[in-house]
């Protein structure tokens, strides 16, 4: 909630190029120390080191590189290169699941580090700055003042990050989307196994298969699917329609009869995955170049607020309608009010206007991303 505002904002004032390999190379360290010592030890301290990572990269590795690739893509075609990066991270999932299922166990470790090492090498000799680096004009002051003039430059930053996003009918509309989305979403998901276990008696296997569904429908729908959509209905059409996909997906799981029906629910997950790309795409037509990182960092600092909140409520829930004491037989009743939440998520994204640049920024045309240039 805290750091990814932050990053989205260091991004647009230090480039995007050194934010990425930061927040990617943290990854390393954790899965590193279980390569090197599988010790109970050892575990405590791959724990501590992979809530840091999480803290510094969840979410942030994709708010900065939908920054990058908003400098160097046009309006229009953002959308569908955003698709195409959220369908290769659906896709790195399907292929990650099979080589952890056929790899030998003492291998694991070692090939998912020489991935993790792959990619800070590939961006560090590859990818290159998209933000012109502002010189510094503190170097002759003080470490005290130094560390009062950062401070006071995050927080104007915050503000401004603030100030852009609500003063923007179309930034306010699709930050009350992701809230309520990610609110109903990210509740699903944090009590979904413990909820088909207790009633289907599913297993890992089991609950395997419908992350494989799910993943697989998504590379599709993603890559495919999106960008020929696009054109037709617009961003906005788009994230409408996902949004009816969540729901249908939420209220098939809670309403579920019979064991099959929690297979058909997940084939929904190839049209409600659609959300991430929309969403991102509205917020990139709705900011200028400048504050790309800022407003893609706020939002997503909204939706880890809802993630954060949402679990809280579902997991008693849940427990309660799963247990003898329930007030009436519905087990599913708590995966029926997250659906309620993503309704009210419909109902927002119906009232956005993607397609309107409701907000000029008189510096948008002044700065052009490098690469254009050239």
């Amino acid at each position: 909630m805290v750091v990814l505002p932050f990053l989205g904002q260091l991004a647009d004032e230090y480039g995007r190029k050194p934010l990425l390999l930061i927040t990617v190379s943290t990854s390393i360290f954790p899965f590193a120390v279980l390569a090197w010592n599988q010790s109970r030890g050892s575990v405590y301290v791959y724990y501590v080191l992979r809530t840091i990572s999480f803290i510094i990269s969840q979410g942030s590795i994709f708010c900065i590189a939908v920054a990058y690739a908003a400098d160097i893509i046009e309006e229009g075609n953002r959308a569908a290169a955003f698709s195409w990066i959220t369908g290769f991270f659906s896709a790195s999932h399907v292929l990650g699941n099979l080589l952890a299922r056929f790899l030998p166990e003492q291998y694991i470790f070692v090939v998912s580090i020489a991935f993790l090492i792959f990619s800070p090498v590939y961006m560090h000799f590859l990818l290159a700055e998209t933000v012109e680096q502002v010189p510094k004009r503190d170097r002759d002051s003080t470490f005290l003042t130094k560390i009062i003039n950062v401070a006071h430059k995050r927080y104007e930053s915050m503000r401004d990050a603030a100030a852009v996003v609500f003063e923007s009918p179309t930034l306010r509309g699709i930050s009350f989307v992701s809230f309520f989305y990610e609110l109903g979403m990210s509740g699903i998901s944090s009590v979904l196994l413990f909820y088909l276990k207790a009633v289907f008696g599913f297993n890992k296997n089991q609950y395997s298969e419908i992350l494989s569904m799910v993943g697989i429908g998504a590379i599709f729908s993603q890559i495919l699917v999106l960008p020929l959509l696009n054109p037709l209905v617009g961003e906005g059409g788009i994230l409408s329609l996902a949004l009816l996909a969540s729901i249908a997906y939420g209220l098939l799981y809670g309403l579920a009869w019979a064991s099959w029906v929690p297979y058909l629910s997940a084939s929904f997950g190839a049209i409600y995955i659609l959300v991430k790309p929309a969403t991102y795409a509205i917020i990139s037509k709705g900011s200028s170049s400048m504050n790309q990182g800022k407003t893609q960092g706020f939002v997503a600092g909204v939706q880890s607020i809802a993630s954060f909140l949402s679990p809280l409520a579902m997991s008693p829930l849940t427990t309660w309608f799963l247990s003898s004491t329930a007030p009436f037989d519905c087990k599913g009743f708590s995966i029926i009010v997250a659906s309620v939440s993503m309704m009210i998520a419909l109902c927002f994204a119906c009232l956005l206007k993607p397609d309107e640049k409701l907000s000029h920024d008189p510096e948008d045309e002044i700065e052009a991303p490098l690469l254009r240039e050239s």
